[in-house]
């Protein structure tokens, strides 16, 4: 495995996600709640404007061992890592997560491609909870939920200032129970009543429309990139004039899965460049053999394209190896990885952006398609798909000619 970064638009499939604080800034000593005593804590300053004294937090801990009415209820670990979470929230960016031991389980789970929840990619975005898109066949997409809804209440209760941490546990559940979530869309209040199901997530898909292959990817997990090789050898054996390339409400995932699905079109070069804190960048360039490079391309992107399928549409466009068609993407440019900790713990940092091979930045732009083609609510609700049958149409006459 080349490397493990994800680039998920806090999306991330309706589900949650540090140091293991004090183990880490001191390199000694964890909790020890029996008998509620609390070890002192020596905290060694690292370089920086100013020190911390952090025996302010453990004044506030001690107040609320001593003072609260109810301190023989108290869940020590949950404010122990509640205190992690909200140190980690401070840094302001809505993508750096820290996660328990569940949550980091849960995760797992996800890029897995399986899991318990609605099938619904989230975001905040302007300050408003966001859909980035459906997941397909999930409980969310039949139910008519769409990228870019906004969701004001969750079973009632307004999300004004929800972090997407509390919108992800109060939207998660087992399966078979129901969650209710009220959609503004366009002006327009929608509510959905959704039953959580487990969503068994199917990255790769393909089949033939005539002489042009049709390949669509739904996410980046784990198992994407076999199956793409598969997919694309299976195409091949079809011997299609030209191929239509899905990433239409595509939220991410690893950032591996993208470089190797843009090296299925692209020959050679650069595929993206991650600028790190200092501004350094460094090419992650094509890999393998380009299976597919001969064949005419049209990419298909819409508003729920983001992180790692903007990666490969931004790729293949700068290339000039494609026509992309459809809608403005996301606007997710950002690299997040995953550092492991102690009791099963994991925080999720974000370390780089992302620039696509001429150097466009993607976060909070997003990417423009070459022809642009609405997909209307008439359309949705007639069963049309004027982005796909433009798409074919572009095939059809480059095929001709």
């Amino acid at each position: 495995m080349r490397f493990k970064k994800f680039l998920f638009y806090f999306s991330i499939i309706i589900l949650i996600f540090g140091a293991y604080l004090f183990g880490n800034l001191t390199g000694r000593g964890a909790l020890e709640f029996k008998n509620h005593y609390i070890p002192a804590l020596k905290y060694t300053a690292m370089q920086g404007p100013q020190d911390i004294d952090f025996s302010l937090f453990w004044d506030v801990w001690n107040k609320i061992e001593e003072k609260y009415v109810d301190s023989k209820q108290i869940d020590r670990w949950k404010m122990f890592y509640g205190a992690i979470q909200g140190m980690v929230a401070a840094v302001g960016d809505p993508y750096t997560v820290f996660l328990d031991p569940e949550q980091s389980e849960k995760f797992v789970e996800e890029i897995e491609g399986e899991f318990d929840g609605v099938g619904v990619e989230l975001s905040v975005k302007n300050g408003k909870l966001t859909v980035v898109s459906p997941l397909e066949e999930s409980p969310a997409k039949k139910a008519g939920i769409r990228a870019n809804d906004l969701i004001e209440k969750i079973d009632g209760q307004p999300t004004d200032g929800i972090t997407l941490e509390e919108a992800v546990n109060k939207i998660r559940g087992k399966q078979g129970t129901a969650v209710v979530l009220t959609i503004n869309r366009n002006g327009r209040s929608l509510e959905f009543r959704l039953i959580r199901d487990r969503i068994k997530v199917k990255s790769v898909k393909w089949e033939m429309k005539g002489q042009i292959a049709y390949l669509q990817v739904s996410q980046f997990i784990d198992r994407t990139s076999s199956e793409a090789q598969k997919a694309a050898d299976a195409i091949l054996a079809q011997k299609p004039k030209g191929i239509i390339l899905d990433l239409r409400n595509n939220p991410g995932g690893y950032l591996d899965g993208a470089v190797d699905l843009a090296s299925l079109f692209i020959k050679e070069g650069v595929v993206v460049y991650e600028q790190d804190k200092d501004g350094k960048k460094q090419p992650l360039n094509v890999v393998g053999r380009a299976k597919l490079a001969d064949l005419p391309l049209v990419v298909l992107i819409n508003g729920g394209s983001a992180s790692s399928a903007e990666i490969v549409a931004g790729a293949i466009a700068d290339h000039h190896r494609g026509v992309t068609i459809g809608e403005k993407t996301f606007g997710k440019g950002t690299v997040q990885s995953f550092e492991k900790l102690k009791n099963g713990a994991t925080l999720k940092v974000t370390v780089a952006k992302w620039l696509t091979p001429n150097g466009h930045v993607i976060e909070n732009q997003g990417l423009k398609p070459e022809i642009e083609v609405k997909l209307t609510e008439e359309d949705i609700k007639a069963g049309r798909d004027p982005q796909l049958d433009r798409a074919i149409q572009e095939l059809s006459q480059k095929i001709k000619h």
